[in-house]
Formats: structure tokens, sequence, C-alpha cells
């Protein structure tokens, strides 16, 4: 996703300390979580966190907020699809 297309988007923000705590702003929703991985939606892409004795210790979703603690083992993103692109465009690229 170009910077072009970014505008008017949540700003998201990841610190992580110590790989222990990690702070996410920018959370639209958080669709599945357990010990080992918590899965979160942002207008950046889906993101998941992958470790061992992970909990969700703060989540405010009227602010964007998420707050994990636990051992970080990963964390990674799923591109957002375009919602803006047809099937046809995508066909006969």
């Amino acid at each position: 996703m170009t910077d072009e297309k970014r505008t008017g988007l949540i700003p998201h923000n990841c610190i992580l300390e110590d790989r222990r705590t990690l702070s996410v702003s920018g959370v639209n929703d958080v669709g599945s979580f357990d010990e080992e991985m918590i899965i979160a939606s942002t207008d950046y892409g889906e993101l998941t966190v992958k470790g061992e004795k992970l909990h969700i210790t703060k989540l405010s979703l009227e602010i964007g907020e998420l707050c994990i603690e636990g051992n970080i083992a990963a964390i990674s993103y799923a591109d957002v699809p375009d919602k803006n692109v047809s099937f046809f465009s995508k066909v006969f690229r």
C-alpha cells in the first residue's frame, strides 16, 4: 500500500519492550487470542503476535489501544486487501 492510499487511516505504532511487553496503537479489533497467539486488526494489516503465556493486559477499541504481556517470539503482518481493486483488474494484470 502506498503512502497516498494511507490518508485517513488511524495512526499505528508498536512498542516492544524486552520481548515481554508490547503496546500497540491503532487497533480496530481483536479477532482471536490465546496464550500462544493474538490476532488484531489494524488499518495497516492484520497483526499476529506469537509467543508463550501471552495475556492481554489492556484493550480499548475506543482509542485503539492494545497491551500484551508474555514471552513474545514473533510479530508479523498480513496485508489488508485493497477494497478499491476490482475482480477484473486482478485477473487482467
